[in-house]
């Protein structure tokens, strides 16, 4: 039996996605093995991975899902950032322990895609993607900061 870990995440398990192309219906491969092929278009980023290592790469990659083993884990917020800051268009998925306290500040982040393990009451998400109208820190998202609102 294949683990689960090793095929990345099917569309049917994706329960909330910003975007409007087409899902990418096809496995992941890991981080070393995206940057040793040339033809990966798919990649899953686990705890640790160096997301820094898929800037070279970014052009060809139309899916990067980030794993979150535990939701204390909070190094895939970073690789986010990282990647949509370096340019990074395609889809951005959170995958694995992801919990509805977490999604405004994942869509922040970048993530236009979530998997979580198990799914998330549709109502409790909507309030908590309509959460904090007013931020005070700069993201990818392009809402503008309290600080630049109040300085117009």
């Amino acid at each position: 039996m294949t683990d689960r870990n090793d095929l990345g995440t099917s569309p049917d398990e994706v329960q909330f996605r910003f975007r409007d192309d087409e899902v990418v219906d096809h496995g992941t491969v890991t981080v070393d093995a995206c940057c040793d092929q040339t033809n990966a278009t798919a990649v899953r980023i686990e705890p640790g991975d160096d997301a820094r290592l898929l800037l070279p790469f970014l052009d060809r990659l139309a899916l990067v899902e980030v794993n979150f083993p535990s939701f204390g884990d909070g190094r895939g917020y970073s690789a986010a950032r990282i990647l949509r800051e370096a340019g990074y268009t395609g889809e951005l998925r959170a995958v694995g322990d992801v919990l509805i306290d977490q999604l405004s500040h994942m869509r922040r982040c970048g993530f236009d895609a979530f998997a979580p393990d198990a799914p998330l009451d549709e109502a409790d998400a909507e309030r908590a993607f309509a959460t904090w109208d007013n931020v005070y820190q700069s993201t990818v998202d392009g809402r503008r900061t309290i600080q630049e609102l109040r300085h117009e």
